[in-house]
């Protein structure tokens, strides 16, 4: 994967975990401690921040170049029929047996 689809993935996943403790100091109510929970939330704010910089930090992607094979130059002249000398009767896919025409 390229730098920026990893940074992607990171910041996909640090927006799950900040909408996942939402969810839990929704849920939890009285039942944890605000400190904890303060905590989570305040490290959960920290990374956000965190990866933020480190996209703004990172190189812009190169442009996608088009990538064409190289080309192949195929001669209009006739092969050399030496190619299939020692071939016998042979038939192979496309050649046709050397004593045959095609139709």
């Amino acid at each position: 994967m390229a730098l920026h689809d990893e940074l992607t993935a990171v910041q996909r996943c640090v927006d799950d975990l900040v909408r996942t403790v939402g969810r839990l100091e929704q849920q939890a109510g009285d039942r944890i401690a605000d400190v904890d929970v303060r905590r989570v939330r305040t490290d959960t704010d920290h990374l956000r921040e965190s990866v933020a910089l480190l996209r703004a930090a990172a190189p812009p992607p190169a442009p996608h170049e088009e990538h064409r094979p190289d080309l192949v130059t195929i001669p209009d002249t006739p092969y050399d029929s030496a190619l299939w000398a020692n071939s016998g009767d042979l038939d192979d896919e496309g050649l046709g047996a050397r004593d045959r025409h095609a139709p």
